[in-house]
């Protein structure tokens, strides 16, 4: 049997920003923007290639603090690209890191090893990291 994982609730502040912040700058695409009522509202987004998407929204989520979530991880097959693909995109990015060593020799210095970071405007903490064989 599979068990797989489909969705992330990523607490936020403000629904409109969140929703510009993962679709116009970190490219996630839009599943669905669902309004209720005024009291209830689910915004679907999943980063390109991703099976997982993230849900922010209000009363029909669990009620997190807005920027607690921390350690999510995306994976891209090279990470430069990545890095300036954000960069040019305005987002706030560290600098690429290099984490450990790889056990065995790989083609790119950067697989499995390579990692850089950001926040959503809440400060919702994100990873990077090369691994390029699941490209």
């Amino acid at each position: 049997m599979n068990w797989t994982l489909e969705v992330v609730v990523v607490p936020v502040s403000d629904l409109d920003r969140a929703k510009e912040f993962y679709a116009g700058q970190l490219g996630f695409v839009v599943d669905h923007d669902m309004t209720v009522n005024d009291d209830v509202r689910i915004i679907q987004l999943t980063p390109p290639g991703s099976g997982c998407s993230v849900v922010i929204g209000k009363g029909a989520v669990p009620d997190m603090t807005p920027g607690s979530l921390h350690g999510l991880q995306l994976v891209v097959a090279d990470i430069k690209a990545a890095h300036a693909e954000l960069t040019d995109r305005g987002v706030a990015v560290s600098d690429i890191q290099v984490l450990g060593e790889n056990p065995h020799p790989v083609p790119d210095p950067l697989d499995n090893v390579g990692f850089f970071y950001f926040t959503d405007p809440d400060g919702n903490g994100w990873a990077v990291q090369q691994i390029s064989s699941r490209a």
